[in-house]
């Protein structure tokens, strides 16, 4: 095959397995209420559906690159294609909450080995000419997804079904599967050496009850107190974890990493951040469906422009942290991020469109600063022979702080209807949980403060526009 095909046809195939991924994980959120009311379940119970899909994603992301060096690259991403499937298919078919939680775990094992296995294809696959070309082809997906799936997902839902999202997935999963066959090579490391299975254990097991439990409370599907020991004994396994880690030759979350000033500041300050960040996709569409009165197909029109407003400052961020650096960029920008998300909490029925419009597109327009910045600055001082282990620490991390925005939100949301007497949320009780994820965003300055003035100065200024 020549090399400009071949440098064309698997970042193309990869590109689709994660425009799939990123479609699904975005497009759920706009039909929350259709399935709520299917499911006979409250709407913000189904933040436990939401977190089960991110839990499923953070756990698994440390042991994808062993997995494809010690089974072969093709050989994981097609599974993982397969699972992925497997787990849409079930969320179509799911008749309760239960069914549909377990599937979108599912789905969020496919989607965690779907990506860093998909980039590891490419770095193989790819020569080194043509390497900027392919990385441009996956960077489609982060751009166009967030801006189709809300109004995809809308228009399904108000005018088929929403079960027809899911299905979705099947005739495009098929397609991958067959292409991957047909053009990627299954690549291995003769030796990818031993995997700390016991950290492993120790770090899935902990954070997923932790997490799992934190969206179970006041969810109805299993008692309270139940929801709580889940919480502590996650919380018990991931101490354990830190215990581990200090003594294991290679942990699968190296937690050394964070003595790195930059590497620390990108990934417990970005925590902060990204939990009012994460909030932001659940709470939303809940505020102008259920508190508003929208339809599907409405909500994702208005909700969509978040993405227009992130598209425009993605392009302009390189030119900022030139002029201004990291340290100051993340203080500051994490004020307007802030008040960007809590200013959701404005909106009240005769609110006109077209101001909505505007709030949601700033929305879009301060976070994608900040999460492009702390994305950029989590290398600047890792060497390269960390890069693996940096990489797996830090989208656990990630992960996890979006799902827990989720839970955060979803929690606030429900003392705060409680508090009113509301049987069913209402809009008035909405803006304590945006005010409340807006405020975690400036809990992040305390710890990028710290940083030295010039912190990363050489990526900000060698960037280029």
């Amino acid at each position: 095959m020549p090399l400009a095909i071949k440098a064309f046809i698997a970042p193309l195939i990869v590109a689709c397995a994660m425009f799939m991924e990123s479609v699904d994980g975005n497009i759920i959120v706009t039909a929350l209420p259709s399935m709520a009311r299917d499911f006979g379940s409250d709407p913000v119970a189904l933040k436990v559906a939401i977190t089960s899909y991110v839990v499923g994603l953070g756990v698994f992301i440390p042991i994808c690159g062993w997995l494809a060096d010690r089974f072969g690259a093709r050989t994981v991403f097609r599974t993982a294609i397969g699972i992925f499937v497997v787990g849409s298919v079930m969320c179509g078919f799911a008749r309760n909450l239960h069914v549909f939680t377990l599937a979108r775990f599912l789905q969020g094992i496919g989607g965690a080995m779907m990506v860093p296995v998909g980039r590891i294809i490419i770095f193989r696959a790819v020569p080194k000419t043509e390497f900027v070309r392919a990385m441009n082809y996956l960077s489609l997906p982060a751009m166009f997804a967030p801006a189709a799936a809300p109004l995809l997902g809308g228009f399904i839902t108000t005018y088929l079904h929403w079960r027809l999202i899911f299905f979705i997935n099947v005739p495009v999963g098929i397609l991958g599967i067959y292409l991957t066959n047909r053009h990627i090579a299954n690549t291995h490391e003769p030796h990818p050496g031993p995997l700390d299975w016991l950290g492993f254990l120790l770090s899935a097991i902990g954070g997923s009850l932790v997490m799992l439990g934190l969206s179970l409370i006041g969810s109805g599907l299993v008692s309270d107190r139940t929801a709580y020991e889940m919480t502590v004994t996650g919380a018990l396994l991931l101490a354990l974890y830190v215990l581990h880690a200090q003594r294991a030759t290679l942990p699968v979350l190296d937690l050394r990493l964070l003595k790195v000033p930059t590497f620390r500041a990108s990934v417990l300050g970005g925590s902060m951040f990204r939990i009012g960040l994460g909030a932001v996709p659940f709470l939303l569409p809940l505020a102008l469906q259920e508190g508003l009165g929208m339809s599907a197909f409405q909500s994702g029109a208005i909700t969509c422009a978040s993405a227009f407003g992130s598209m425009f400052m993605r392009s302009m961020t390189s030119s900022v942290l030139r002029k201004f650096g990291f340290r100051t960029v993340l203080m500051y920008n994490a004020v307007f991020s802030g008040i960007a998300i809590a200013a959701y909490g404005a909106f009240f029925p005769g609110t006109p469109i077209w101001v909505m419009w505007v709030v949601v597109l700033l929305g879009g327009f301060f976070p994608a600063l900040q999460f492009t910045s702390l994305n950029s600055m989590i290398y600047a001082e890792i060497g390269s022979q960390d890069v693996g282990r940096a990489t797996s620490l830090g989208s656990v991390v990630q992960q996890m702080s979006l799902g827990l925005g989720v839970t955060v939100g979803g929690i606030v949301l429900q003392i705060s209807r409680d508090l009113h007497g509301h049987a069913h949320a209402l809009w008035s009780d909405f803006w304590p949980s945006f005010v409340v994820v807006g405020l975690f965003s400036l809990g992040s300055i305390p710890i990028t403060r710290r940083l030295a003035p010039d912190a990363g100065d050489e990526i900000a200024r060698g960037s280029r526009g």
